[in-house]
């Protein structure tokens, strides 16, 4: 059994459902979309970016607004770090903002990753992405850097990279995080952050592979 096959045991039929961003998020999307497609499962699901929402399309996956979905049965995506608690760094495809709102709207947050995700503790990579409004961007760099960050403007073609809400990120070098709910809340503090790649005590399930193996599962109960 796939890492993405144990997966879709998560995603009950005739719900809605949120639509994670990234490789494993869209490997799931493909596969669901030949559920849905060979009337195994009836599902419509919330996609956490513009990318998303193309791809379900592509995959015969029906799509439902955010609003008026109520609360969302599950979110299935991937995660760039995932330290011992089950906390998470989002971000490096930069759909970190829409992939908070829409796994807080979700009753169980579903993490995809392979075994090189797993750290000891989160910023072991060395990059925290920071969403924040354009107008904002010199006092958040400012900022950041004050609370001990390395914030370095990221940058597509050349010219300030965009996301889908029309935000700039902040790749905010670190070293491995004492406490990231504290860093959280002191990033949220800062006047024109939108969102963090931080998802503390969100996810339910951490499901550990690939497209060839499932290897393990890590549960807990969200506190939310």
């Amino acid at each position: 059994m796939t890492i993405y096959e144990r997966a879709l045991d998560f995603v009950p039929d005739g719900e809605v459902i949120g639509l994670g961003s990234g490789r494993a998020a869209w490997a799931f999307v493909r596969l669901l979309g030949e559920r849905v497609r060979a009337g195994a499962i009836r599902v419509r699901g919330v996609p956490t970016s513009d990318e998303t929402a193309r791809l379900a399309v592509e995959c015969g996956v029906p799509l439902a607004e955010l609003a008026g979905a109520g609360e969302l049965a599950v979110t299935v995506d991937g995660a760039d770090e995932v330290d011992p608690n089950l906390d998470l760094i989002k971000g490096y495809g930069r759909a970190l903002l829409r992939e908070k709102v829409v796994a807080a709207a979700s009753r169980r947050l579903v993490i995809l990753v392979g075994q090189e995700k797993l750290v000891p503790k989160l910023g072991t990579r060395g990059k925290l992405p920071v969403e924040v409004v354009p107008f904002a961007v010199p006092l958040c760099d400012r900022k950041l850097v004050a609370l001990g960050l390395s914030p370095v403007l990221w940058r597509s073609g050349g010219q300030p990279g965009v996301t889908d809400n029309g935000n700039r990120i902040l790749d905010c070098g670190t070293g491995p995080i004492a406490d990231p709910a504290a860093l959280d809340a002191a990033l949220h503090a800062v006047p024109g952050v939108a969102g963090t790649g931080l998802f503390v005590r969100m996810a339910g399930t951490v499901l550990v592979g690939d497209d060839k193996t499932f290897e393990f599962i890590e549960e807990r109960t969200p506190s939310r």
